[in-house]
């Protein structure tokens, strides 16, 4: 029997396959094409390519540092760097990635000299501001913006894009998104046909798509934690046909113990600045599994029916068990789901390494 490490996460990588398959389909249906955004796996190779089996155009991350590392592993097909360049690595940016998203002129001047130093043409898409405020061009700035860029030297002008739900919840519908198709036609009314991506935005984006609503000039999605977890974000509800158990996150158990279940003594601030609110009189079995706030976001992880999140320090998770209490020892495992912030935290965490399963390695073991 191979020994599996605790806490891990365990990647179904069949699953991830299928969410990709599914929405790649759908999607192409409504003349949508998918980028798959790595940066919630840190740049994984092995989902990077489960993606591009099951077809999706390109790949985007928000990190250079994860680009690089699936360049290393030989990927080679065309890559984004989807947030704004740091002036500090646009030499990287050009060497690594096909196109990059911008919004400051003083970035993209210094991408295109490091373009030229590299005797390379680097693609750009210019962001747009639609209410969400997070990063964008105001759109009655946007045709100033691309003049610029059409003059530079060693850049290619791609197309528009804009994110939304991302810092203030604002929902993809069809109000905004009609703003992106009308601002990316006045662009090729004013320079000539030059838009060839209109990026709609992300995950969020998929009531909007699959609303039946006409999707205009948007052809392209970013999305991430659709094809990982299967739900989209704005309300977190499942999309029907796709797997939200892709990844989930084991934990081991090192107590199980009858406490009470409220604290004594004088209460001040816990470590992380809480006053932790008094609980009923009474005893909890309660249990402790070996991890805490460094690896994931307490908040974000679902647990098995029967089971109750009470608290977190550093390196603990603290749950009631009920009555699963005799059933359990130290040592016993639990797997919990995970939604986006947990899945972020996880995936960075040194101390989770990710267990890849694969469809071969999926067929041996159910013959148990």
């Amino acid at each position: 029997m191979i020994h599996k490490p605790a806490p891990r996460l365990d990647v179904d990588l069949e699953k991830v396959h299928h969410n990709a398959l599914t929405l790649v389909d759908r999607l192409r249906k409504r003349g949508i094409a998918v980028t798959g955004v790595t940066k919630s796996t840190l740049g994984s190779p092995e989902i990077a390519k489960t993606w591009l089996r099951a077809g999706v155009h390109g790949l985007g991350d928000s990190r250079i540092e994860n680009i690089e590392r699936m360049r290393g592993s030989r990927i080679l097909t065309p890559m984004t760097l989807i947030r704004s360049p740091m002036l500090s690595q646009v030499d990287e940016v050009v060497a690594l990635t096909n196109v990059s998203f911008n919004t400051e002129i003083t970035v993209i001047r210094k991408l295109s000299a490091a373009a030229k130093k590299a005797d390379c043409i680097h693609g750009v898409v210019l962001m747009v501001e639609l209410g969400d405020l997070r990063e964008g061009i105001m759109p009655r700035l946007l045709k100033k913006a691309v003049r610029e860029v059409l003059g530079l030297s060693n850049l290619l002008f791609m197309g528009i894009g804009t994110n939304l739900a991302c810092r203030s919840g604002v929902s993809p519908n069809r109000k905004n998104m009609c703003e992106l198709s009308a601002l990316a036609n006045s662009i090729d009314a004013a320079f000539g046909p030059i838009v060839n991506t209109v990026s709609g935005g992300n995950s969020a984006n998929l009531d909007w798509a699959f609303s039946g609503t006409e999707v205009g000039r948007v052809n392209d999605l970013r999305l991430g934690e659709a094809l990982l977890l299967g739900c989209e974000p704005l309300h977190r509800k499942i999309i029907k046909g796709l797997h939200t158990s892709a990844i989930t996150l084991v934990a081991e158990f090192i107590e199980l113990k009858n406490k009470p279940s409220k604290p004594w003594g004088e209460i001040a601030q816990n470590a992380f600045g809480e006053v932790v609110t008094s609980r009923k009189q009474g005893f909890t079995n309660q249990a402790i599994l070996a991890i805490g706030r460094q690896d994931i976001e307490p908040d974000g992880l679902i647990p098995p029916a029967g089971i109750k999140i009470l608290a977190a320090s550093s390196d603990h998770l603290i749950v009631d068990v009920g009555n699963y209490h005799g059933m359990m020892t130290v040592g016993t495992e639990v797997s919990f789901q995970l939604n986006y912030s947990a899945l972020l935290r996880a995936m960075t965490s040194p101390f989770i390494p990710q267990i890849m399963q694969r469809p071969q390695m999926k067929l041996l073991t159910t013959k148990r």
